[in-house]
């Protein structure tokens, strides 16, 4: 018997139209607006294992697991994993560094290559 974790190189989260839409809880959600040097709390479903040291890529889920070109470098602030009905659930909060300009590069992979 095993731990069953995954471990996290980016952020992915959904859309902000399926919190208003009462699909998703809002911090399973992009925040609507994204600002450098605020915080944002974030819930992902399973144990996740997130970088805490270093910047990383924030995305959009796109479901099928299919992700958007990164949208901000973040970096988590806390990360914390709780039980709910049986199931395991990640929480925490993450900083924005930097937003994403259109067609801006700050990712090559998953480095940070304007850090």
């Amino acid at each position: 018997m095993g731990i069953e974790s995954i471990f996290n190189f980016v952020l992915a989260l959904r859309n902000s139209e399926e919190a208003r839409t009462g699909a998703r809880e809002s911090d399973e959600c992009i925040p609507e607006r994204l600002v450098s040097g605020e915080s944002y709390r974030f819930l992902k479903k399973g144990q996740r294992l997130f970088l805490m040291t270093e910047e990383i890529p924030l995305v959009e889920s796109l479901g099928a697991r299919r992700v958007s070109s990164p949208l901000a470098s973040i970096r988590m602030l806390e990360v914390t994993h709780f039980v709910e009905k049986g199931e395991v659930w990640t929480r925490g909060r993450y900083m924005v560094i930097e937003t994403s300009a259109s067609g801006q590069v700050r990712f090559d992979g998953v480095i940070c290559i304007k850090c």
